[in-house]
């Protein structure tokens, strides 16, 4: 019996330490970390919504630092973010900037979520009854 369970765990260590891990594969793919620039926005003019490419879209660069940068507004192109589980906190530094849709004034909080290679943003500061998301690629 003892030699059961010596095996037995031995062999269970064994598994675990070459078993498939894609952890990091997947930490990689859902990292913010770089510079993500809008490809698709979903919109919807009063009836079911559908995907449109966007050409030249704005971009943001997100910092392992906590700093972004971005050229989404004129006015104001930096800040810092932070991620609460599916939200993004984007807090840009600009004396007095608002884009007059935020409240606090220069703070965006949006929902996230990461699919197929894709940064998807929620705007949770704009009414959006049929919905209304922002779909970002990582770029080099």
């Amino acid at each position: 019996m003892n030699y059961i369970l010596k095996y037995g765990i031995a062999s269970m260590l064994v598994m675990s330490l070459f078993s498939c891990n894609n952890d990091d594969e997947i930490n990689q793919e859902q990292s913010l970390i770089g510079t993500w620039q809008l490809v698709e926005v979903y919109l919807s003019p009063g009836g079911p919504g559908s995907w449109s490419n966007v050409e030249n879209g704005y971009k943001y660069t997100f910092l392992d630092d906590g700093n972004f940068s971005s050229d989404r507004f004129n006015e104001c192109s930096s800040g810092t973010y932070l991620v609460e589980s599916n939200k993004l906190i984007l807090n840009y530094d600009c004396d007095g900037f608002t884009a007059g849709i935020e409240i606090p004034e220069g703070i965006f909080i949006e929902e996230i979520n990461f699919e197929s290679g894709y940064l998807t943003i929620n705007p949770t500061y704009v009414i959006c009854i049929e919905g209304c998301e922002y779909k970002f690629k990582k770029i080099n």
